[in-house]
């Protein structure tokens, strides 16, 4: 199963852009900062996320305001062009 899901800030938005199918997408970095147990020990995570969404999804993303703090849920995917994983927005809400 490969589902995540993570409440993070939107810190970077691309302008929205058109797959060669016409589908509306739009990148994103978004930054995400929790603390966890691990081991019995409470842990800071911070991350940035690359990520990306299509269609509707991304015409709403592609206005929003930085630093607007929402719920996503998605999958990882590896990078078309390089290193890493980028994260596939498939639903959000802002909270």
């Amino acid at each position: 199963m490969n589902r995540f899901s993570v409440t993070a800030v939107v810190v970077q938005v691309q302008s929205l852009r058109y797959t060669p199918a016409g589908i509306p997408a739009v990148n994103l970095v978004l930054e995400h900062e929790s603390q966890v147990v691990e081991l019995d020990t409470p842990r800071l995570v911070k991350l940035q996320l690359r990520a990306v969404a299509f269609g509707v999804q991304a015409e709403v993303l592609a206005r929003q305001g930085l630093d607007t703090v929402c719920s996503f849920e998605g999958f990882m995917a590896n990078a078309r062009n390089s290193k890493g994983v980028v994260f596939h927005i498939q639903d959000f809400s802002k909270t």
